[in-house]
């Protein structure tokens, strides 16, 4: 049985990427809510699935390190070729052995190149490389200097370019949900309708459900009894609308089409609103100037931007959400989904530990310069009252230097 890959064994089961960390942290990217098939199996390797193969990932300063697994359909074939090869063996004679293992590493080798870079493109390509997150920073600081600060912190935030299928049903599920849940039912999902891809430390990987298995009439009825509720029907309903009524390459075919066409299109799908689909135009169809807005976000709007509209509302309409969307884009420019994405990871519970490095940081410097300014209060002081008694030049030191502090102290808690 495989087990998973520990970068600390060693790198000949890795293969790598030139990426440094400013372009990708695995452990805020892969965390953040975007997708949720991806576990840290060890510290700093995180495994996760992606286009039908099982992956651990990890990372250096300054570059990507990956292991695919072998699947099942890989693993037997290996087997096969192990039997025939054992059997044969014993009818063959030493120079004939030799000569066909020297033919069989040349194939080897030969069938090898093809697969790595495959591989290396996939992850290129999940993970949106050919986008310079260090040049999309310094246009965001230059437009917006609460951004700026935040992401000094929360560098390497990428959004990911999932398979559109995945994306879509993975985040019908998020409906009144949050993370662990989600991440529990998608689970569930996959185990119950997707295939088998391959076993690693007891642990058994499977492929994402396809739109024939969750069209299936059964697959609202099973997925009740697994705890998806009402989301059970939308999942069923949405994948049998999509091959009934446009085929199963349609996601796919919404990557060429404009932002807005594209979100109206998947909204007419059931148990898709504008949040969702704003979800699945930035995470999977290459509108990078989506911006999915939730209480999160409207939060963040109206705390940190002081935006006004639909303050006095208890929910999120559909004109609110445009209206959120637009500001931000106006501010932030094309890829406006990804500076929302910085924001929004940083806001998450599990990450308010780097938040608050961020709240210690910058106070630290603003007092540095107060306390700069009360030395030279004290001695501008100093010099007033120079000629005067030692002892009563000394309270008044004192007594500046307290009022001065104090004064300090009471701003930074406001």
């Amino acid at each position: 049985m495989a087990k998973h890959a520990v970068f600390s064994s060693g790198t000949r089961l890795w293969k790598s990427v030139d990426c440094v960390k400013s372009q990708l942290r695995l452990e805020l990217t892969l965390a953040c809510g975007q997708s949720f098939r991806w576990r840290e199996t060890s510290e700093g390797h995180w495994t996760g699935v992606i286009g039908g193969r099982v992956w651990t990932l990890t990372q250096t300063d300054d570059t990507l390190w990956y292991h695919v697994y072998k699947n099942k359909v890989e693993q037997t074939k290996g087997c096969d070729r192990k039997r025939r090869a054992g059997t044969s063996s014993l009818e063959e004679n030493k120079s004939e052995k030799k000569f066909k293992g020297r033919v069989k590493e040349e194939e080897d080798e030969q069938v090898a190149v093809t697969p790595v870079k495959e591989e290396e493109q996939m992850l290129r390509d999940y993970f949106q490389l050919n986008v310079n997150l260090e040049e999309l920073h310094t246009h965001w600081g230059k437009a917006d200097p609460h951004l700026k600060q935040i992401a000094d912190i929360f560098t390497g935030v990428r959004m990911l370019r999932q398979d559109p299928t995945e994306c879509l049903f993975s985040f019908i599920c998020t409906s009144n949900n949050h993370i662990s849940r989600i991440q529990g039912m998608v689970e569930r999902l996959c185990q119950a309708l997707g295939s088998p891809l391959c076993q690693v430390d007891q642990t058994t990987y499977y492929d994402f459900p396809s739109l024939t298995a969750l069209a299936d009439s059964s697959v609202e009825a099973r997925l009740r009894d697994l705890g998806f509720g009402y989301r059970a029907r939308f999942l069923q309903q949405s994948a049998k609308q999509i091959l009934e009524t446009h085929g199963p390459q349609w996601l796919k075919g919404l990557r060429s089409v404009p932002y807005p066409q594209a979100r109206h299109a998947l909204r007419t799908l059931p148990g898709v609103g504008t949040k969702v689909a704003d979800c699945v135009c930035l995470m999977s169809l290459d509108k990078a100037e989506a911006v999915p807005v939730d209480t999160h976000v409207w939060q963040i709007a109206k705390r940190d931007y002081k935006f006004a509209s639909g303050s006095t509302q208890k929910t999120i309409t559909d004109k609110l959400h445009r209206d959120i969307g637009e500001f931000f884009r106006n501010l932030w420019g094309p890829y406006a989904g990804w500076a929302q994405s910085v924001l929004f990871c940083a806001d998450l519970k599990k990450f308010q530990k780097m938040k608050e490095t961020l709240c210690l940081v910058q106070p630290k410097k603003e007092e540095e310069d107060e306390e700069e300014e009360v030395r030279t209060t004290c001695k501008k002081t100093k010099m007033k009252t120079e000629g005067k008694e030692t002892v009563k030049h000394g309270k008044t030191k004192s007594a500046c230097c307290k009022k001065a502090t104090k004064c300090v102290k009471n701003e930074r808690v406001l």
